[in-house]
């Protein structure tokens, strides 16, 4: 199912977001399927279920997530394409990161493309 790199170096509640984020993109959970509990999430990334809450209400917040009381979290209709883009981003910022460059450069070097 899930896993962390134990050698990244983001927040660990940062490192949730991207897992369930990879397994949508890589079509574990499609589009109105519904998540297992946090706790289960935590207890298969073994983390605490206050940093899993905290991964999912990302999620929720970049438009991947719906949370409906007594359905659970859901995964949401326009996931698939967001989430996808959304993992190749946070792979070309730690990307730059690793060759010295920050967020803002990254942006920068985005504006002077055709």
């Amino acid at each position: 199912m899930l896993e962390l790199d134990t050698a990244d170096k983001r927040p660990l509640h940062e490192q949730v977001a991207s897992a369930i984020r990879r397994a949508i993109a890589e079509g574990d959970w499609a589009p109105g399927d519904r998540l297992p509990a946090a706790r289960a999430l935590s207890q298969a990334l073994r983390v605490n279920v206050n940093t899993t809450l905290r991964g999912l209400r990302t999620l929720r917040n970049e438009g991947l997530l719906e949370f409906r009381r007594g359905r659970g979290v859901t995964v949401t209709r326009r996931a698939d394409e967001r989430s996808a883009l959304l993992d190749r981003l946070l792979d070309v910022v730690a990307d730059a990161a690793r060759l010295g460059y920050n967020k803002s450069d990254v942006i920068d070097m985005i504006k002077t493309l055709p």
